[in-house]
């Protein structure tokens, strides 16, 4: 599997990535408005987990390593795990590579992939209260605000909402 874009290219994730994915989870600025930094055992878990080659019936998410076109760099991941027949989507980014639109091509790149090659027609991601440039990017690709929900997720000890998001 191999999607590409203008300015990407996105590949599954292997075990040459566990550097890009570690500090992608332990990089504060990069975690700041999604999630406190796991322990290593289960950051590792986590990763050995995104390796056992998805499936649509997978219980997995289908994690894509994003790579600069010109630079040859990889510069986040992205992708999705399948609940109930909607995709929840994600993204990690590395900070020097914000602004650049990156979230967004290579967001809208996963879900016409799985339109086309998985038949999906749903899609959810949840968006931590204050993380705007998250909320901008599922905008710019067909995704509304349905709920907010108060309280609901912890970050460096301050309660925060979830922001659910929506594209059907």
């Amino acid at each position: 599997m191999k999607l590409e874009t203008r300015q990407l290219i996105m590949t599954p994730i292997t075990q040459a990535d566990w550097s890009l994915f570690y500090a992608l989870h332990v990089t504060p600025v990069v975690i700041e408005k999604c999630f406190d930094a796991p322990a290593e055992d289960e950051l590792k878990t986590r990763f050995e987990s995104r390796l056992n080659g998805w499936t649509p019936e997978s219980d997995d998410w289908l994690t894509l390593v994003v790579t600069e076109k010109q630079t040859h760099q990889k510069v986040g991941i992205t992708g999705f795990i399948l609940k109930d027949g909607i995709a929840e989507v994600g993204y990690l980014f590395m900070p020097e590579y914000y602004g650049k639109g990156y979230g967004t091509e290579s967001l809208r790149a996963v879900i016409n992939w799985a339109e086309d090659e998985c038949g999906l027609d749903a899609f959810q991601a949840v968006v931590t209260e204050g993380n705007i440039a998250s909320e901008r990017v599922l905008e710019k690709c067909g995704f509304t605000l349905q709920e907010k929900i108060p309280e609901a997720y912890e970050i460096g000890g301050k309660r925060y909402a979830d922001h659910i998001y929506l594209r059907r």
